[in-house]
Order: C-alpha cells, then structure tokens, then sequence
C-alpha cells in the first residue's frame, strides 16, 4: 500500500482526501498544544502532508450550543481553559471518548476539548 488514492472522499465540513501519495520532506516544528488540530495519534485532514499523525480525520461539522464551551486542553473539568467559545460558533468535531469531543474552529485552530453537550444534536439526514 503507498498511500495513494484513486478517488476523493469529501466530508460535510468540506474538507477531501489528498491524492496522491503523502509525505514530509524534512523536519516540522512541533506546535504548542491547543493550537493546530494535531495529536500524536489523529490530525487534521487538511494538515496531511504538512505534519505527521498516525491518522488524518474528516472532521464532522457540527455548533455549539445555547450555552456556548470552554475549550480545555486536556479531556478533564480541572484542565486548562484555552478559549470561551460563543454560542452558535461552528465547531468541527475530530475524535469523540465518552463525554468529551476533541476538535477545532478549523485547521489553523485553536483545538481542545469540550463536552459533547456543549454541541447542537446532530440532525440525521443533513
């Protein structure tokens, strides 16, 4: 398998599939946490070929809620806030474990953590 890829898959948010095959040409300074959508296990997909990630998401597209969220850098109440986000902000939601969802306002950031009730229900069938 080489990496690439015949065909694009386009997720709601926008975003496809890179085609082609993918790689680093030198070293990538690492980003300071809570900025780029980049962990050590999953990324950004739009960060594909730019830094380096075990795999690269589609991020699903979804809004925050009525109350707005905090935006933390860890998946814990006692976390660091990073940002207050306003109600109504759209958000792009990469990786989700038990309460919590690991996302973005984009590929440039900020990214963190907040509590999947923060989101608006996702409507099936839009």
């Amino acid at each position: 398998m080489n990496g690439a890829r015949g065909d694009s898959v386009e997720g709601k948010a926008g975003y496809a599939v890179p085609g082609g095959v993918l790689g680093l040409t030198g070293p990538v300074e690492r980003p300071a946490p809570g900025t780029l959508p980049l962990r050590g296990d999953l990324a950004h997909i739009a960060l594909a070929g730019q830094h380096l990630a075990a795999h690269y998401v589609i991020p699903e597209a979804r809004t925050l809620g009525p109350d707005g969220a905090e935006l933390r850098l860890l998946p814990r109440e006692d976390s660091e806030v990073l940002h207050r986000l306003d109600p109504g902000t759209p958000f792009e939601v990469l990786d989700i474990a038990g309460d919590w969802v690991w996302g973005c306002l984009g590929p440039e950031g900020p990214s963190g953590y907040c509590r999947i009730g923060d989101l608006t229900t996702l409507e099936h069938g839009s």
